[in-house]
């Protein structure tokens, strides 16, 4: 996903394809929304127009960060399986979209540091391939299917990110029901489990997108600010990028909880 973000603290990329098109709800959530960490890739940031990197050091001090506050990074399953029983005000879900390479190399050793676990939006449709859909680059690899085995084998949650990274929003029925549908298929034969979340490219959806995910049988679906359409099916994120010190980090977790809050006369 192609996205930028300069302010401290807002929670989604500042792009021209804002996310959060009015619409029904999707399944009401269990209490306030998690709080849902978003990162990308993890390497070499001095080339990174779309500030989609972190660099390793930066994601140990956030991952550091996370810890002195007595929060802990899970998938977003684990996150939603704690909630469910009424826990989990502790953990964040941290989730890694695209499926880079560098996800093996620089997330993976500091997630096993810190105990934590994750989730990773892969791209069936472009095993092995690059981030062709970011015009500006840099070209960055993907995982093979070899490497998301190496990914499941240290208890990384994988889910699908659609088959090749389109706009959901602005693709035909045929294209929609492949992207998310097909992509779910594909990725249940090569991981040989379940594969209960998807994420919405670009972060964009509709009532539409929704549908088509409900419909192919997702137990979660993530993108960025869904507005009226926050729910399981549409669960908003909080970027964070190579610009986030403790104290972006903290801003970004108050601002996350006063706009979340739920509903009045909602759980609490």
């Amino acid at each position: 996903m192609a996205a930028s973000v300069d302010s401290a603290t807002t929670d989604r990329p500042d792009r021209p394809d804002r996310p959060g098109r009015p619409g029904r709800p999707s399944a009401p959530l269990p209490g306030p929304v998690p709080w849902i960490a978003m990162y990308h890739s993890v390497g070499d940031c001095s080339d990174d127009p779309y500030r989609i990197t972190v660099t390793p050091e930066r994601l140990g001090r956030q991952l550091a960060w996370l810890r002195r506050r007595g929060l802990r990074g899970v998938s977003v399953a684990d996150l939603l399986a704690a909630r469910a029983r009424g826990d989990g005000r502790d953990l964040v879900a941290l989730t890694f979209d695209d499926g880079y390479v560098d996800f093996l190399t620089g997330a993976l050793p500091l997630l096993r540091r810190w105990n934590c676990g994750a989730t990773l939006f892969v791209l069936p449709g472009r095993l092995g391939g690059d981030n062709a859909w970011d015009p500006l680059g840099p070209r960055k690899p993907l995982l093979n299917a070899a490497g998301i085995r190496q990914a499941i084998e240290h208890g990384v949650e994988i889910g699908s990110h659609g088959l090749t990274h389109v706009d959901l929003t602005k693709t035909d029925d045929a294209t929609l029901k492949a992207e998310v549908a097909e992509s779910r298929a594909l990725l249940k034969e090569l991981t040989g489990g379940p594969v209960e979340g998807f994420c919405y490219p670009y972060g964009t959806v509709d009532q539409r997108a929704v549908q088509a995910v409900r419909e192919a049988g997702y137990r979660y679906a993530c993108a960025i600010d869904p507005g009226t359409l926050t729910g399981l099916l549409a669960l908003p994120r909080v970027h964070i990028g190579q610009n986030d010190t403790a104290w972006r980090m903290f801003l970004k977790l108050r601002l996350h909880r006063l706009r979340r809050r739920p509903a009045k006369g909602g759980a609490a």
